[in-house]
């Protein structure tokens, strides 16, 4: 861990004091616009598979099965529609924040709505990257939570700060082959434990973990092919699409084309390393299956599961050990990073930029202040999220509610030229409301596991059985699985923001302007191609015959 902790310090001084070193917002915000497709494309996976995600993902798989592995597909057919109808918008306009978009669109309003919704997420977010694996391995290996704190929060403040968007994405290639390793050395591990890897698929297959057969469309239900599938693509789309974070990263490249194939291929690495933190879940149950660590009272939560097995079957490795919590840490290191880089973006160009004429050597300072700034406020949420008791399962539930209604948001001003800034904004925020209600709203009925077995253990043990609550019983939008949560925020707003704007007739920008039509580069292709051909190539043939008559 030390040793990746300090080469990432050492990249962002490395991009500190070469090329450019990092004397201008836009070699430090998007890297001068050059970067190579690989880095980037690595990048983009690394952004969102914070620590959190690879211990709950093998936790997941251990106790519901590997159903789960689906949401991947999801997220290949989210891909295209990304590359086609979204991008392209982005790209032309090549601004440093996703939500100057929306102040074009639609109006000022919509756009603080908006960058403030995104900025207030990652900011709890973030916070909770740092927290959640600091308490996990400080239950399970002694670790004590104030040092990773420190020591994650401190490094990304440090070479964050220092080396820019250069420094981010070439720290994420390295933190994500730390990654890799550690979830691919729990699959080998676990097989040769086990006397093949194939062993791992037939135990699983035993204990019902290899269950592909749910094709029900009922959205109580928490995993099944539809939800999975089409819960998959919104949320892919609303981090990929239109998120800040990851919108920032394509921009970093010299061409559109190359920014697709930066997309394109960011997707095979995600499923590679989402496939194998599956694995490595049911690895873990094949070891496990007759004496469930969490059942037995050897961890106390399911997300200690993976560091757990970690200690204590593989400690007696050489390294091993040390290579996994490296791969912790860097998921974190990788995705805490990101949230300073783009923060910093969004900080300066959406609020102090709007209100304050800066030289562009003030604003780089400012820059530069401000991802610092945020390195220290996620360290201060990291330590304060130790008091507020079950906001680590509340804050990745506000990632996913959030990214719905954004992703409306900016469709509705891609995808059709009625929808107004009163559409937009009302849309916004009801959305937020409805989709945060149903996602905090109580009480809940709680989660069937998988059955497990405590047979095995040394001690004896009493297995508790609850009396089972009737899932009728609770109020039918507690019940819907978290997974519909995006597709609801992404349709309601929608609905909403083209009732309103229909209903309502506000003045757009470009008439405000004195423009008669609109600006085609602020639509999706598709769009903006029947917009040119209805009033450019309209007023073009005009203007070209009453030349050939004499009148021009």
């Amino acid at each position: 861990m030390t040793a990746s902790v300090v080469i990432s310090i050492v990249i962002g001084l490395y991009f500190r004091f070469s090329g450019g070193k990092q004397k201008t917002n836009e070699e430090y915000l998007l890297a001068n616009r050059n970067m190579s497709i690989f880095p980037i494309a690595i990048s983009l996976m690394a952004s969102f598979m914070s620590a959190i995600t690879l211990l709950g993902v093998s936790a997941e798989n251990y106790y519901y099965g590997m159903i789960f592995v689906i949401v991947n597909l999801g997220y290949g057919l989210g891909t295209p529609i990304a590359c086609q109808f979204y991008l392209p918008v982005f790209f032309g306009l090549q601004k440093t924040s996703a939500y100057e978009y929306l102040e074009m669109r639609f109006g000022p309003t919509i756009r603080i709505l908006a960058s403030l919704t995104y900025t207030l997420q990652m900011i709890l977010y973030s916070g909770v990257v740092l927290y959640a694996p600091s308490i996990v391995l400080e239950t399970v290996t002694g670790l004590t939570r104030i040092v990773s704190i420190l020591v994650v929060g401190l490094a990304c403040t440090l070479y964050s700060t220092l080396g820019g968007m250069k420094a981010v994405v070439f720290t994420d290639l390295l933190q994500s082959l730390l990654m890799f390793a550690a979830v691919i050395s729990v699959v080998v591990f676990t097989s040769l434990e086990l006397g093949g890897f194939l062993q791992i698929f037939e135990i699983a297959k035993e204990g019902g973990r290899l269950d592909f057969s749910n094709f029900s469309v009922d959205p109580t239900e928490r995993h099944t092919w539809w939800s999975l599938l089409i819960g998959g693509v919104i949320n892919f789309l609303s981090l990929y699409a239109v998120n800040q974070t990851q919108v920032q990263r394509l921009l970093t490249v010299s061409t559109l084309e190359r920014s697709k194939r930066c997309l394109w291929w960011s997707w095979p690495v995600l499923c590679v390393l989402s496939l194998v933190t599956c694995i490595s879940g049911l690895g873990i149950y094949a070891v496990y299956k007759d004496c469930d660590p969490f059942t037995s009272g050897k961890i106390t939560a399911i997300d200690q599961l993976l560091p757990y097995y970690v200690v204590h079957a593989m400690g007696a490795a050489p390294g091993l050990a040390g290579l996994f919590v490296a791969g912790i840490f860097s998921a974190s290191l990788s995705t805490i990073s990101s949230s300073c880089n783009s923060l910093a973006a969004i900080t300066l160009t959406d609020y102090i930029g709007r209100w304050c004429k800066l030289s562009s050597s003030c604003t780089l300072r400012l820059t530069k202040l401000a991802a610092c700034g945020y390195g220290f406020l996620f360290l201060t949420l990291a330590f304060l999220a130790q008091y507020l008791g079950g906001v680590l399962q509340s804050a990745m539930t506000i990632f996913g509610a959030v990214g719905g209604p954004l992703l409306g948001v900016f469709s509705l001003g891609m995808f059709t030229t009625f929808a107004n800034e009163l559409g937009a904004s009302i849309g916004l925020l009801s959305g937020l409301s409805l989709t945060l209600w149903i996602s905090f709203g109580g009480p809940r009925p709680p989660v069937t596991k998988l059955p497990v077995s405590t047979e095995a253990c040394s001690q004896n043990l009493t297995m508790l059985t609850a009396v089972p609550t009737a899932a009728s019983d609770y109020f039918y939008f507690y019940r819907i699985s978290y997974m519909w949560t995006g597709l609801i925020g992404f349709v309601w707003v929608l609905l909403i923001g083209t009732v309103i704007s229909v209903l309502v007739r506000h003045q757009q920008p470009w008439q405000k302007a004195g423009n008669p039509h609109p600006d085609p580069a602020l639509f999706t292709p598709p769009l903006a191609a029947r917009l040119r051909a209805r009033y450019y190539n309209k007023n073009t043939n005009k203007a070209h015959l009453l030349r050939n008559d004499g009148y021009l």
